[in-house]
């Protein structure tokens, strides 16, 4: 595949960016002055002025799960974050991006300057969503739905992509599926296949697709997890393709470097997403992320900074190969 030449970047929508400075600082600080400094004892950490959820409902959703049916909807628009530039004129690609981390990720990657290419499976409503928010930032989005297990769909979605915004300058793989039981002999071929296919094979199509349309400054972010950091006993398929592609990670970091290519991944601890109370029991889903030093499960706007981070060059330009834990512990690694 001949490589796509770069279109010259568009100026990013400002909005007199010093007053909204301004005025989030201003939010901030009437945050600050409301939150509490110091988690009472025994309770959850909050460290920033927006307070996140502490209590989780005990709801369940069918698979593969909507976001528009939580009860507690997850956080992602990120209010106290304040756009800079750092993407501008980019463009980017995020599976799994109508709901959950994806979505917090395309956001932000809006506010920062990005057009964003929405890679889904099947929540056409959730990713509307997504389009509105993203559009609302002033930026570009494209709906992209298929199956990551393709290799058809992979080479598509990107053509589109960049037929659409005529570069791509970043991938994020963060499509996903889990399933938990209780033992492996409880794990079908079927199932292992849909959870490997889908979690690591879905991330080397995507890669494969992309990198003939990516240039130096370009990047590649996978999401991990702390399964792939530590284990889990009842979610062995997923952990293993987690541990899968944070080696995936550091090869083909090593592979491209050459071109000036990035290539990192975040390994989120326990996130609030449809992916969870689409899997676990009612009782489980209530001391979701209780195990965590913060006690807390994360909100997804606490993940997506992260994503921006690695993604700009002008942050992280001289980091390749890394695994970049957001677990609310000490010690992930």
């Amino acid at each position: 595949m001949a490589k796509t030449p770069a279109s010259a970047p568009r100026k990013t929508r400002t909005d007199s960016l010093p007053e909204r400075h301004r005025a989030a600082q201003r939010r901030q600080k009437s945050r600050e002055a409301q939150a509490p400094k110091t988690p009472a004892s025994g309770g959850a950490v909050q460290v920033s002025g927006r307070r996140q959820p502490e209590t989780l409902p005990g709801e369940q959703l069918a698979k593969p799960g909507r976001e528009k049916d939580m009860g507690l909807r997850p956080r992602f628009t990120a209010p106290g974050y304040v756009g800079s530039g750092k993407l501008a004129g980019m463009a980017a690609i995020v599976t799994g991006g109508d709901s959950g981390i994806g979505r917090a990720v395309a956001v932000l990657f809006a506010r920062e300057g990005a057009d964003v290419a929405i890679v889904y499976l099947s929540e056409t409503a959730d990713a509307e969503e997504t389009r509105a928010h993203v559009e609302a930032e002033g930026r570009r989005c494209l709906l992209i739905k298929g199956d990551v297990r393709k290799r058809a769909f992979c080479e598509k979605a990107v053509q589109q992509t960049v037929k659409a915004f005529g570069r791509l300058d970043i991938l994020v793989n963060n499509a996903a599926f889990q399933l938990h039981a209780d033992r492996l002999e409880d794990i079908d071929d079927e199932r292992i296949d849909l959870t490997l296919q889908t979690n690591i094979g879905g991330y080397l199509r995507m890669a494969r697709a992309a990198l003939p349309h990516m240039q130096a400054g370009a990047s590649i972010i996978n999401t991990g997890s702390r399964t792939g950091l530590q284990g889990s006993k009842n979610l062995i398929d997923y952990s293993a393709t987690k541990g899968a592609i944070h080696a995936f990670t550091k090869a083909l970091a090593l592979n491209v470097i050459d071109r000036g290519i990035r290539v990192n991944a975040v390994a989120p601890g326990p996130v609030w997403t449809p992916l969870n109370p689409a899997d676990k029991k009612p009782a489980d889903v209530r001391k979701f992320g209780k195990e965590t030093d913060f006690k807390r499960v994360a909100q997804p706007e606490e993940l997506s900074p992260a994503y921006v981070f690695l993604a700009s060059p002008v942050c992280a330009g001289y980091i390749t190969g890394i695994v970049l834990p957001v677990t609310g512990s000490v010690a992930a690694i």
